[in-house]
């Protein structure tokens, strides 16, 4: 069996003000709001195969502790990167970080209550992790490529992206066949 993340939901404090931050700054739409329990939700899309994929939920006490490690955003290309940096600089977001992880470029900031947000575009390699590099995403793309390309080729765990996937692959579908045949055993 494969799980693939489909949503995040977070509770909110002031629901109108994260939805207008999710659809201004990041360009989600709304695809659907209303009643629940004693609140409201609302859900948010980039992607119209998904109903949603951040769902804002009202119900969050007002200076309670936020439990959201992060949420992650995958974008296309580096220049997407640029828009979303200068976009939460103009926000004057909280905490805004250009970093590059070798697997991937990240710009990290905090969105109006507090939760951390991430939004990368996945380079060509792989690089073993945790590692962040600063990231200048004023360099034109090539520039950050070499750059990025210039540090990680040096570490022995670097290799292709594309390698990597395939070797991580085969090591899930071996763990997914393992516990198929122990569900097997234990069932006879």
């Amino acid at each position: 069996m494969r799980l693939a993340l489909s949503h995040i939901g977070v509770h909110c404090t002031d629901i109108a003000r994260m939805t207008a931050f999710y659809t201004r700054v990041l360009g989600f739409t709304v695809t659907d709001e209303g009643p629940i329990h004693s609140g409201h939700m609302v859900f948010l899309s980039r992607d119209p195969r998904d109903h949603h994929q951040i769902a804002l939920a009202t119900g969050r006490p007002a200076g309670s502790y936020n439990v959201v490690n992060q949420i992650s955003l995958r974008a296309e290309l580096i220049d997407d990167l640029r828009r979303v940096w200068q976009a939460v600089k103009a926000e004057n977001a909280k905490e805004i970080n250009p970093v590059s992880h070798g697997i991937a470029w990240s710009v990290y900031f905090h969105d109006p209550e507090g939760n951390r947000v991430e939004v990368f575009v996945d380079t060509p390699w792989y690089v073993a992790q945790p590692r962040r590099d600063p990231l200048d995403l004023t360099r034109t793309d090539a520039e950050i490529r070499a750059a990025t390309l210039a540090v990680i080729e040096r570490e022995p765990s670097f290799r292709p992206a594309a390698e990597w996937r395939a070797a991580i692959g085969r090591t899930m579908d071996a763990a997914a066949d393992a516990a198929a045949a122990a569900a097997a055993t234990t069932a006879e």
